[in-house]
């Protein structure tokens, strides 16, 4: 599986590669989330732009899941990171969380953040086995908090979420 930067023409890829991935929602009494909307082609298009957007692409070079970062309070917050159902449990999201942390040290970042449901198995046990820990909220920087009241605002805090890093 080869990471690279993803491509302007690939953005609705990546809007149907994160609706089939929310999918498994439904099943666990969170269809909310499984009906939720990608984001729209033009934040995502700003994460391409920007060199803040990558993919995991088969062998015929087409993207089977993607994830996309934003700087924040000095580290990399990873906003979205989605894998196609049909590539999953193959290491491939993984891989590009690894490929996120490869960058941040390159760049002397110190950390990869991100939030996620706590109570979901492919959710927060899985960044764990990842290698992320859990964030106290006593310790969100500004930039952590403001996302903690987007995603509230958004409807999110109807289930637990948890801060998570990840030291580079």
């Amino acid at each position: 599986m080869r990471i690279r930067e993803v491509r302007f023409e690939e953005l609705p890829l990546l809007q149907d590669i994160e609706r089939a991935a929310g999918r498994c929602f439904r099943d666990i009494g969170m269809p909310e989330i499984a009906d939720d909307e990608p984001l729209p082609l033009d934040e995502l298009a700003r994460y391409q732009q920007e060199g803040s957007a990558w993919a995991a692409v088969n062998e015929a070079d087409t993207p089977v899941a993607y994830l996309i970062a934003d700087q924040v309070d000095g580290n990399l917050h990873i906003e979205q990171v989605s894998v196609h159902p049909d590539s999953g449990r193959q290491g491939i999201g993984r891989l590009l969380l690894d490929h996120l942390a490869e960058r941040a040290a390159t760049h002397n970042v110190p950390a990869l953040t991100l939030t996620t449901f706590a109570d979901v198995p492919w959710n927060a046990p899985y960044y764990r086995r990842c290698g992320f820990q859990p964030l106290d909220d006593n310790l969100l920087s500004p930039g952590l908090q403001n996302i903690r009241a987007r995603e509230a605002a958004h409807g999110l805090d109807r289930w637990t979420r948890l801060f998570m890093y990840r030291a580079v």
